[in-house]
């Protein structure tokens, strides 16, 4: 009983490690970390994407770039594990700012869900199929000098972030 409960505990704990890495590689722009938090042949149903791993990994990485910085957020993890496969709902808000064309910097923010099914391969978990529900967004034109005005370390959107150089 006590073995089944703390193998449930860490798998679990593998589980929301995924869902966190994943924000990081969002965030980051590291789309090497991204595509591994997927199985090779996993899908993903994102707002008006449908596809494979690799097709999402090529349509959100442009997407992305076209923001100034991104802050994916997790909030509920509810984690229901059968054998080694898992169902897992996520709630997340995500922030994105950025310039289209002109000369307006706007915010952007949704509240969304995602819907997991995790495999678990080898001892590793990663996610086999997502759906995005998006419940909620809104936009506005941001303040241009408030981003960044208020730490000494600027956000960077790649491997050269403060997250990966592991600071003293």
């Amino acid at each position: 009983m006590v073995n089944d409960e703390l193998t449930a505990l860490l798998d679990e704990r593998a589980i929301r490690r995924v869902l966190l890495t994943y924000c990081r590689a969002i965030d980051r722009l590291d789309m090497e970390l991204l595509r591994d938090c997927y199985w090779p042949e996993a899908s993903d149903r994102h707002g008006p994407f449908t596809g494979t791993r690799d097709e999402f990994v090529a349509w959100v990485g442009p997407l992305l770039r076209r923001h100034t910085m991104t802050m994916h957020q997790l909030g509920n993890i509810l984690i229901d594990l059968d054998g080694d496969a898992a169902h897992a709902e996520t709630y997340a808000v995500a922030w994105h700012s950025g310039e289209p064309p002109g000369d307006v910097r706007w915010n952007y923010v949704a509240g969304f869900r995602y819907v997991d099914t995790f495999a678990r391969r080898g001892g590793r978990w990663r996610i086999a199929a997502r759906v995005t529900v998006i419940e909620w967004t809104r936009a506005w034109e941001a303040d241009r000098e408030r981003i960044g005005a208020f730490g000494e370390y600027l956000p960077r959107r790649d491997r050269t972030d403060l997250a990966y150089r592991r600071p003293a």
